[in-house]
């Protein structure tokens, strides 16, 4: 789809709809035609006496500099900010003109007050158009043949606008890129697969890669990701991608991601009642692939490294079993309680990593634990780390892009329920209380000397919706990408 500027007045702009959102607080358009005026008027109107409860719609006489007008009220959105509101607008917008199929669309953020939101104009559109249907023998190419987007912007403003709509054009792509990943069924999106979209994008966007196979990881003494994917035909991955800047950093942020790409539990067997959604258990993976395929492009001035720990997590007769004990390269061992506490297993392999990558700073992404679902919902992302800057960056990071996260403790006295007398750690906690943070502290347990951690438990916000969320169409949400971006692009500023 089309996304172009334009910095002159909405009269020198003819569109088939015309898209104004208005805010209790700040106003976005500056509309000079009397005609489409008085209709914004008239649904000013009618939503501040709440006669109106979703949006204002019509059709405008021929002749006119717009065929029809849309006009949407912020203030009917109280759960999210003003940022937000105006994506999930956009691309309601849009959704409209595919409906109608009105192929030019304009959206009016043309004041001084709007002039920081055309990046949030953009990504709206961007993801709120993106449909997976891959599979689909019916598609509608209205979106990528026919609609077209023209963002209406104040004069002098050019330059940001334009250096705003480069930058959230790019990254929306990339979480359309991972949503599109996760959404792939696991028969097709095996851990060598995200090996070979791994290896297509750094030839891409000049990312240093390596990629490991299960006996190269067993030669190296890294046991986690293969004992993981030890029942699957589709054996295990690790892959680093290094994006190095110009000039030395003395910094190295690495971020590591879950790629369970299938989850059955392996011998201890999930329910089939929606397991299909275990093939987005390598969300984690995907955001952190995208990232660093955005950060490429990008280019901040840190050294970033993105790890994926992939494997398959499969009930064979070479499937790991509950009651298996083995070491961590670190030294410690594990016995494994229950084999759908896979993905701590895997990611104890990137953590060693971590170590010998150099890092200064971690964040390990992952659809961890059905406990951090339960306590946050589908909605928010939970955090936990030995670092408190790091953390707050991470919290940040989100909060800037619509993607919420809430810190959680890391209790230390529940480190005693990983306790088991046959091995140093349990995978799992005894009674299963507080499985979010245990697994927390589990991971912690891999953590090298002096690295600065964040873990983000994506568990509930990383999962796929059964119908439209704010911007996004039904299925997942590539949460985490937007985070991770920003977190590395804005990381030499100060803390918040």
């Amino acid at each position: 789809m089309k996304i172009d500027l334009s910095f002159t007045p909405v009269s020198k702009n003819p569109v088939d709809l015309l898209a104004v959102v208005l805010d209790d607080k700040r106003t976005l358009h500056d509309v000079d035609d009397a005609a489409l005026r008085a209709h914004v008027e008239r649904a000013a109107a009618a939503f501040r006496d709440k006669s109106l409860k979703r949006e204002y719609y019509a059709t405008l006489p021929e002749g006119g500099v717009a065929k029809s007008v849309v006009v949407y009220w912020s203030p009917q959105l109280p759960a999210w900010n003003l940022h937000e509101n105006l994506k999930t607008f956009t691309a309601r917008a849009m959704r409209l003109a595919r409906d109608y199929r009105l192929p030019k669309v304009g959206l009016a953020v043309n004041t001084k007050d709007a002039a920081s939101l055309v990046g949030e104009a953009v990504e709206g559109a961007v993801i709120g158009t993106h449909v997976f249907d891959k599979y689909r023998q019916e598609k509608d190419d209205f979106f990528p043949k026919h609609a077209s987007l023209t963002i209406l912007v104040h004069p002098d403003h050019k330059a940001d606008a334009e250096s705003r709509k480069t930058r959230y054009a790019w990254v929306a792509d990339n979480v359309n890129r991972a949503r599109d990943l996760i959404d792939e069924p696991a028969n097709v999106a095996t851990p060598e697969f995200v090996a070979a979209r791994a290896a297509e994008l750094a030839r891409e966007v000049d990312l240093e890669l390596e990629v490991l196979d299960v006996a190269a990881l067993r030669a190296q003494g890294l046991h986690g990701i293969a004992q993981v994917g030890a029942g699957s035909v589709n054996t295990g991955r690790m892959v680093t991608l290094r994006c190095v800047p110009k000039r030395p950093s003395k910094e190295t942020v690495v971020l590591v991601g879950k790629g369970i790409t299938f989850d059955s539990g392996g011998i201890s067997l999930k329910p089939p009642d929606k397991m299909w959604e275990m093939k987005g258990d390598m969300a984690g993976a995907a955001a952190v692939l995208y990232a660093m395929r955005a950060l490429g492009k990008l280019r901040p001035d840190v050294k970033v490294v993105g790890i994926l720990c992939c494997a398959e997590n499969m009930p064979d007769a070479h499937a790991q079993r509950p009651g298996d004990i083995y070491l961590g390269k670190n030294g410690k061992s594990v016995m494994v309680d229950n084999t759908d506490a896979e993905g701590r297993l895997a990611l104890m392999d990137g953590f060693y990593r971590t170590g010998e990558e150099g890092a200064t700073h971690m964040v390990d992404i992952a659809t961890l634990t059905g406990a951090m679902v339960r306590a946050l919902g589908p909605s928010v992302a939970g955090i936990m780390g030995s670092d408190r800057e790091l953390v707050r960056r991470v919290i940040h990071s989100g909060e800037r892009h619509g993607e919420a996260i809430w810190e959680l403790p890391l209790v230390e006295e529940y480190k005693e329920s990983l306790k088991t007398p046959f091995a140093d750690l349990n995978n799992i906690s005894a009674g299963g209380l507080a499985g979010a943070i245990t697994a927390g502290l589990f991971l912690r347990e891999f953590l090298p000397s002096g690295v600065a951690w964040a873990h983000l438990d994506i568990a509930g916000a990383g999962g796929f919706r059964d119908k439209e969320w704010k911007y996004f169409d039904a299925g997942s949400s590539g949460f985490g990408v937007k985070t991770l971006v920003d977190l590395c692009e804005r990381f030499r500023e100060p803390v918040p």
